[in-house]
């Protein structure tokens, strides 16, 4: 696609290269006057991207003017006394200046590194500038990055410089006496130029965030593998350092389902950026740092929602491991049920007995084994029965006959009853300490592993 300076004539290349050596010193002189993030002195990388940046683009400009422009008349010579001077400029807003006056800048590229409103050049668009030039562009825009910036000073730099240029290229065309269409086509060859610059620093800004990106992103997948296998605090912190994560004082680590079905569960959910997670692994999960705050953030809210989350419980760095661990046994007889897609996190926090019960599931069977042998000789619906009224009269302290009925919703004459055939069926085991414990664990254990098939 030809650009607007091969309306120019190529003789207004000569006249603008005698300019370059002392616009560029404007140039860069009048940035570091009014942008105060270029007001360092130019020194090291940074000041010699800039230079060559300015330089590259006042360069290019002319070699644009002289390369691409078309004589629309026989008489070369015609044209030369006509002024048909190319205002071709590329101060205005090159290199070091960084940024288009068509509104690039910190606030061009949306969060993927797309250009905003369509302003790139190079998708959809051929490039007008040399791929060599173009790497000299896109070295500017990843050198904002690199310096902690937007690319707002990048484009304010762009604008002046393209404002520089312009009052210089415009007293070159009335020098030689370029005609006023051609000083419209002059301008209009200028923000091309700069356009076209422009873009190709925000696609370097982008580029370079997306490999900031991605290196970060490895680097704390990684923490987060130290920090689910157990690592201790002398390992997590150079990897927590590196990965550019704090170490909290308390985390919990979440365990996921599969996302909810349909077009909106197909698409992954933002997180919150202190949240580390992996979410493609067989079970995948989140580490969540002071999760207290977090989990009352909407956005995390959302990101869990339908997912059938279980937040383990709180515990120091150190401890992740365990909390990951405890999360998923939890998820996993949760999964089986109605509460396996629930919109709402279960909490381990409000479950630790259970979790206690869970950690070694064959000796709470062999602890059932035997304590509740006298309960074998009943019938299974005796059984229950006694069995829930012993684990009340267990959990109200020994409550009396009313109390038990009280929690088991019986009249107080049936629990005085079975209380009575309680003290026969375990005698001596109802007044020693560890041997109500013991029973209370093996009730508990009971309910909890009713319809689990026994493991040989």
């Amino acid at each position: 696609m030809a650009g607007p300076w091969t309306a120019l004539p190529r003789n207004f290349a000569a006249e603008i290269r005698k300019e370059r050596e002392t616009l560029a010193a404007e140039i860069i002189r009048e940035i570091r006057q009014q942008v105060p993030e270029f007001s360092r002195p130019l020194s090291g990388h940074f000041g010699a991207g800039i230079q060559y940046g300015v330089e590259t683009a006042l360069a290019e400009f002319a070699d644009l003017v002289e390369g691409a422009g078309r004589r629309g008349r026989a008489d070369a010579a015609g044209e030369e006394a006509n002024g048909r001077h190319l205002n071709a400029h590329p101060a205005n807003g090159h290199g070091a200046n960084g940024h288009g006056a068509n509104g690039h800048g910190a606030n061009g590229a949306d969060l993927n590194g797309h250009p905003a409103n369509g302003q790139g050049h190079g998708q959809g668009h051929e490039r007008s500038l040399s791929e060599e030039r173009v790497r000299v562009y896109r070295a500017l825009g990843r050198g904002e990055l690199a310096e902690g910036r937007s690319l707002d000073a990048l484009q304010a730099a762009y604008r002046l410089g393209a404002r520089v240029a312009w009052r210089r290229y415009a007293r070159v065309a009335r020098r030689v006496g370029l005609g006023p269409d051609l000083v419209v086509t002059l301008a209009e060859a200028i923000f091309a130029h700069i356009d076209e610059i422009a873009s190709a620093s925000v696609e370097g800004y982008a580029e370079a965030r997306a490999d900031h990106a991605g290196a970060q992103g490895k680097l704390r997948h990684q923490l987060l593998e130290l920090l689910a296998a157990g690592a201790q605090r002398a390992e997590l912190e150079p990897a927590a350092l590196a990965a550019d994560w704090p170490i909290p004082d308390r985390l919990a680590c979440v365990a996921l389902g599969p996302p909810p079905g349909g077009a909106e569960g197909g698409r992954r959910r933002r997180l919150p950026d202190p949240v580390l997670a992996d979410l493609d692994c067989a079970q995948p999960y989140l580490l969540l740092p002071y999760p207290e705050r977090l989990l009352t953030d909407s956005q995390m809210r959302w990101a869990l929602r339908g997912r059938g989350a279980v937040v383990g419980p709180v515990v120091p760095p150190e401890l992740a491991a365990d909390s990951l661990r405890w999360a998923r046994t939890i998820r996993g007889t949760a999964a089986t049920g109605a509460a396996g897609s629930r919109d709402e996190p279960l909490s381990c926090d409000d479950r630790l007995p259970e979790l206690l019960l869970r950690s070694d599931v064959p000796l709470v069977r062999l602890m059932a084994a035997r304590r509740l042998g006298p309960l074998e000789a009943l019938t299974a619906k005796q059984s229950d029965r006694l069995a829930a009224t012993l684990l009340a009269w267990l959990q109200t302290n020994s409550g009396s006959a009313p109390e038990v009925a009280a929690r088991l919703g019986i009249h107080p004459q049936t629990a005085r009853q079975r209380l009575h055939r309680v003290q026969q069926l375990f005698g001596e085991a109802l007044r020693d300490p560890d041997s109500r414990l013991e029973l209370e664990v093996a009730l508990r254990g009971r309910l909890l592993y009713q319809g689990l098939p026994q493991e040989n």
